[in-house]
């Protein structure tokens, strides 16, 4: 039986995790294992991987051949650093606790890597994360400004508009008002004309009267003249008569 070391995937769409598995190669992706090793998390910054060390030597020294992913696990992990100890042991090229320190000093340092890993990418997504925030804050401050600017230029449309109102009711009612005027300076153009023409009328009226009230006097002292004349005339016959008559009654 051909026995693989490979990944047998879990999780949703996009989010995928993935146990470390002992299995037949001639089982489905999904099917029946032999043994879990552990489990690796891609999505993680850094990727998390856990292994149980021992078992995946025992595994590689029974014969089992891991998938590429797997044996680039496997490499992370210290596990063919430490098959490569073994082989050493099995030589006769230093002793089992040689191999058990080397691989711990490995292990040591392999731990030290992975923390610096884990700071550098830890602050590498906090410098992302700084950048993204950084834009999302310039971005925010720009459509505010935008905003203010929006608003003082409608304040200020509205304010013309509100100005261009009021000049145009104060332009109306100077009108209004000039229209008035000139209508009463109308009126009064009117009324002066009518009594002018009145005073005319009364002065002509008056004119033509005045002649016909001299006349009038004149002609009553001919009358009267004539009237004195008259009488003086028969005083003057009566006179005459008289004179007459005594002179008839003498003879």
């Amino acid at each position: 039986m051909s026995v693989r070391i490979r990944l047998q995937r879990f999780g949703r769409t996009k989010r995928p995790f993935y146990h470390i598995v002992v299995a037949d190669q001639r089982v489905k992706r999904d099917g029946k294992i032999i043994e879990k090793l552990g489990h690796y998390d891609p999505t993680r910054i850094p990727a998390e991987i856990s292994l149980d060390v021992d078992a995946a030597m025992k595994w590689l020294l029974n014969g089992a051949q891991p998938t590429n992913t797997v044996r680039a696990i496997l490499s992370y992990k210290g596990v063919l650093y430490k098959k490569h100890l073994y082989r050493g042991v099995a030589k006769g090229a230093f002793s089992e606790e040689e191999a058990e320190k080397r691989f711990e000093a490995f292990m040591i340092e392999r731990e030290e890597q992975m923390r610096k890993a884990k700071e550098k990418a830890e602050q590498d997504a906090m410098a992302e994360f700084n950048k993204h925030e950084k834009i999302a804050r310039e971005k925010r401050e720009k459509e505010e400004v935008a905003r203010a600017a929006a608003a003082a230029k409608e304040r200020e449309e509205a304010a013309a508009k509100e100005k261009a109102a009021s000049e145009a009711e104060e332009e109306k009612k100077e009108e209004t008002i000039d229209d008035v005027a000139a209508a009463a300076a109308a009126e009064r153009g009117e009324a002066t004309g009518e009594s002018e023409e009145a005073a005319s009328e009364t002065a002509e009226s008056e004119s033509k009267e005045a002649p016909a009230q001299e006349a009038a006097p004149e002609a009553g002292a001919e009358v009267k003249e004539e009237k004195s004349e008259e009488k003086k005339e028969e005083k003057a016959e009566e006179k005459a008569e008289e004179k007459k008559e005594e002179s008839k009654e003498g003879e």
